[in-house]
Formats: C-alpha cells, structure tokens, sequence
C-alpha cells in the first residue's frame, strides 16, 4: 500500500514547497541535494525591450525523523502507523536581463526553508503537512526582506491498485495572502508509463525505457517574486517585481551508481507575464515577455546512509 503512494507524496511535498524535479520516494527518505542550472534568452517584452532569465538553485532534503508503529487504531481494528518528518531548504541565484542588462544589478537571492511531516496508516489515512518561510531579495534589499510565507495540508485516497488522488489547500503570503486549492492525482497507465499531478502547479508524464533511464513531459507554472529598489527623485524607492511563466518541457533522466541522478530538459515558456509594485502593492508596470525557448540541467546526490529511512522503508517493504 505505502509502495502506491511513492511518486505522490514526493511530488505533493515538492507542490506546495516549490517547483517539482524529477521526484522519488528516496528524495523524502534519505538526505539529499539537487543542483539544476536554467536558461530563458531574451525575448521582446514590450517598450523596444527584450526580456532574459538564468537561474541556478540548490534544493536539499533532510530527514529529521521516522516512527514506526504497529498496533491497534481507531474502530479497534489492527493497524500500522508510520510518520515522517523531513527539512526542505532552497538556495537559488536568479538572474533577469533587461535588453542584455542585468536587472536588478545582481539579480535576486532566494534562500528558503521548511518541514513537512507526513503520516500514513493502513486504514486508508494518508496526510501531508508543510510549512516553511523564505525571502527573494536583491542585493540592495537582502537584510532589509519582505519575506513569503506558505504551508498546506492535503490527504491521500486510493482508487485502485494504479489510481491514487489527493485534495487539499495551500496557503501562501506574499505581500497579501492567498488560498490555494489542490487536486493531485497518480495514474499507473501500464508498467511503463505513468502520470502524475498536482494542479494548479504541474502534471508530468513518464516513460521507462530501462531501470536507469527514462523520458518525461512537463507542464509547469512558475516565475519569482523578489524585491528590488529603483533611484526616484533623490531617494531609492522599494519595488517587488513579479514574474510568472507556464514551462512545456520534455526531459531525459538518468540514474547512475545509484546514487547520482543527471537530467536534461528543454522545450518552451509562455503566457508570461512581468508586474512591478511599489511598497503600497499597486502595479506600476505590467509587461508580457514573449514565448521564448528553455534549457535546463540538473545532478541529483541522494545519500544510502540514513538509517531511519533506510529502516522504515524496509519494514514497508518499499
């Protein structure tokens, strides 16, 4: 049973705390980091002014604890009981250009963090929980932040041995707060293709070609929001610029001695949109950058040496 919900629980975590990369179950389990580097080239955004992005981040996982429990739940009926608590941080170097300048003047720092537990039992109770805060700032502005908040809940039903969904809500805070419904969903089609979800972030198709290599399609909505300071008239003046893009991507994904994972994906990014606001929140300029293409590539490091994983995933027999 806990075998079904793998690809999910990854993926759900990774939904509410950032942009999903090529998920699996060891990513929750054992300590590990992923590197990715992406490049947008400019493209024309309006006002005779072309519109570029690079970005490189580095997101790590943490386990921080794992219980294991077998007894009697509710209704008196036997039961196993399993809970998971694992740390989720984030470092990235976003870079914008403005017609081949770079805009702000060295780009936004993202540093983030946040603990997710998830709890599983064989009644057919299966939640997730997270929360976490973090700040994406440019230089001027780095120990002056306006920092984001968010967290989510959302519970696991099956629907067969193949068919799993999930329902639940986020709740972000940047500058205002938002609610989020989410509706996640992963289908087995056959024994090598799979598809996954987690609306309104992204839906991911697999395709496995061997034990260590495989072919992914990736629909993704992501951006930034970071703050900045723009010279007014004798004075810097606090601006939050907000970027947001929809990524069409198809990847390769190699595993390699284990412990190393390498992907490569490339494809488009488009709907984009730009807002700048000032310290009151009212949009001073809206841009929308034209669909231009995308190139990303990642190595992933997932340690074997974490005996609580280790312990809990055999005793589940994942």
């Amino acid at each position: 049973m806990f075998k079904r919900f793998s690809f999910t629980i990854s993926l759900m975590a990774l939904g509410l705390y950032a942009q999903a990369q090529n998920n699996s179950i060891s990513q929750i389990f054992y300590p590990n980091i992923t590197i990715k580097t992406e490049a947008i080239p400019s493209a024309n955004m309006g006002d005779g002014k072309d519109f570029g992005l690079t970005r490189t981040s580095t997101l790590g996982f943490v386990p921080l604890s794992t219980d294991f429990n077998v007894g009697i739940g509710f209704g008196k009926k036997f039961d196993i009981q399993a809970k998971h608590t694992f740390l989720v941080a984030n470092l990235s170097q976003i870079n914008p250009t403005i017609s081949g300048k770079e805009t702000p003047s060295g780009g936004y720092k993202t540093l983030s963090a946040g603990v997710f537990q998830l709890k599983a039992s064989l009644r057919d109770k299966f939640w997730l929980y997270g929360g976490g805060l973090g700040i994406t700032e440019s230089n001027e502005t780095f120990f002056s932040p306006q920092p984001f908040l968010w967290g989510g809940a959302a519970r696991v039903r099956v629907l067969g041995l193949n068919t799993q969904i999930m329902y639940g809500t986020a709740v972000v805070f940047n500058q205002k707060f938002r609610i989020i419904p989410i509706f996640g969903f992963n289908k087995r089609i056959n024994e090598d293709w799979r598809i996954s979800g987690i609306l309104p972030f992204q839906v991911t198709g697999t395709r496995k070609i061997t034990e260590w290599f495989n072919l992914g399609g990736n629909i993704a909505l992501g951006g930034y929001s970071g703050g900045f300071q723009e010279l007014g008239t004798g004075e810097k003046l606090a601006r939050k610029e907000n970027y947001q893009q929809v990524k069409f991507t198809v990847s390769a994904n190699a595993h390699v001695l284990k412990v190393f994972s390498f992907s490569l994906e490339g494809g488009i990014v488009t709907f984009r949109q730009d807002k700048i606001f000032n310290s009151a929140v009212e949009n001073l300029q809206t841009y929308h950058p034209g669909t231009a293409p995308y190139i990303g590539a990642s190595v992933r490091y997932i340690s074997n040496k974490n005996s609580m994983g280790a312990k809990l995933m055999s005793k589940l027999g994942i």
